[in-house]
């Protein structure tokens, strides 16, 4: 406790308003920095954030205007506040690092909170230790304590400094891969799904380069990891055959361009349009809202009908009845008027009528028409030609008819309902 009571003595000295004076200007300076080159940036910046003080750029500035400022101080007085400020602005920046780069990595993600308290306790722990002088003892207990690996044996102090290393290396590595996907692959690739490819390519390899250099900063023996490699690819071979084959089937899809985000498929009997395409499998919204997951093995092994992919027109058919007494060519020209008359129906090629079939209660048109836009729904559309149909019939005065059954009764002996025989009666005159 000798550290903690020198720093409250030096805390109370004469001349500390003066580093007060410094610290204050170092961080007005750093936000005014931060504020001027954050004009005009989007609010997912890493460096900028939203309110310029929540990105990384603000805490990294203070961080060097408080080093630069305790150096020079230095020469002339003792440094106390300016001590205490380094480790407070360092974990901040950590915490900012960390947090920034995840939520533009993954903005819908839950865990992104969780880990941000995590990295949050453990920044403003280690900046307690620091500042409290307990941080070279608790680093020397930590490695007293080691834990036994076979015949190696590691402390626990190798393991937490691997840990964080490996996690900020990974952070870094994200923090990369997301830069070049906004700022380079959505300038350089037109196509969502190539576009998507590369991302997820990019980040694969960065991420797997990141954990192998964390691996090695704390004396891990990448040579071990041959025989791990092995155990994965039987792993691989056997019981994660069906995993494997739906992520390799996703780089076939997206490098492929067989299917593509935002076209119209039907798979396995479902109809949507594809919002996404994952490694592992592809997320298909059907125009009523309700969205499927579709493993991407199945698109590949199966039958899929792309509907966008040749030709983005759609072909539409509905069905109407008429009394047997109509004039067929009245109808007809009523039926191709009636879906004429809506924007959303093709003029070329027009909307056809056609005597499909003389059914029990009258003669059965079908009426043929085109549309290019099925994302936008199919009922309302149908609704509105069917309410065109209706009215152009009942002003024509076309019937509609709808199912007449006769039922006749038979009497006879054992049949249900037996009529009485007229008596025969003799008038007497």
């Amino acid at each position: 406790m000798g550290e903690l009571q020198n720093l409250v003595h030096d805390l109370g000295g004469a001349r500390v308003w003066v580093e007060g004076l410094v610290l204050a200007g170092c961080i007005v300076l750093a936000y005014g920095v931060a504020r001027w080159a954050g004009r005009g940036h989007a609010a997912e910046s890493v460096w900028f954030g939203r309110r310029t003080f929540d990105g990384l750029l603000f805490p990294v500035l203070a961080l060097v205007l408080i080093y630069a400022a305790r150096y020079a101080l230095a020469q002339y007085q003792p440094v106390v506040v300016l001590k205490v400020a380094l480790p407070i602005f360092l974990s901040l920046a950590a915490i900012r690092l960390f947090v920034q780069v995840l939520s533009a990595s993954f903005p819908k993600s839950p865990a992104v909170h969780l880990v941000e308290r995590l990295v949050s306790w453990l920044a403003w722990g280690v900046a307690v230790l620091w500042i409290t002088g307990l941080l070279p003892a608790v680093l020397t207990e930590l490695e007293s304590i080691t834990l036994a690996f076979g015949k190696s044996r590691v402390s626990l102090r190798t393991m937490i400094e691997g840990t964080l290393s490996s996690g900020v290396v990974l952070v870094v590595a994200l923090w990369i891969s997301a830069t070049l996907e906004r700022r380079i692959l959505r300038e350089a690739v037109g196509d969502l799904s190539m576009r998507k490819v590369a991302a997820n390519a990019i980040r694969a390899v960065l991420l797997l380069v990141g954990l192998l250099f964390a691996l090695s900063a704390v004396g891990v023996d990448l040579t071990a990891l041959s025989v791990l490699g092995g155990a994965l690819g039987v792993g691989l071979g056997f019981g994660l055959q069906k995993l494997a084959a739906n992520y390799v089937s996703g780089f076939v899809i997206l490098i492929e361009r067989s299917l593509r985000i935002g076209d119209t498929v039907k798979v396995d009997g479902f109809e949507g349009v594809v919002t996404d395409i994952k490694t592992r499998y592809t997320l298909i919204r059907a125009l009523n809202g309700r969205e499927s997951i579709v493993p991407n093995e199945l698109i590949i092994t199966q039958r899929v009908e792309n509907l966008s992919l040749a030709d983005p027109m759609v072909s539409l058919s509905l069905n109407v009845s008429v009394g047997y007494d109509s004039d067929v060519d009245q109808v007809q020209a009523i039926l191709c008027a009636a879906a004429a008359s809506c924007e959303r129906v093709l003029k070329d090629p027009a909307p056809g009528a056609f005597l499909a079939n003389f059914g029990t209660d009258g003669l059965e048109f079908t009426l043929s028409l085109w549309i290019t836009d099925p994302h936008k729904g199919l009922l309302s559309l149908r609704s509105e030609i069917n309410l065109n149909i209706l009215r152009g019939l009942r002003a024509a005065g076309i019937e509609i008819p709808y199912p007449q059954r006769v039922i006749e009764f038979k009497s006879g002996p054992g049949s249900p309902v037996e009529t009485p025989k007229p008596t025969d009666r003799s008038v007497n005159s």
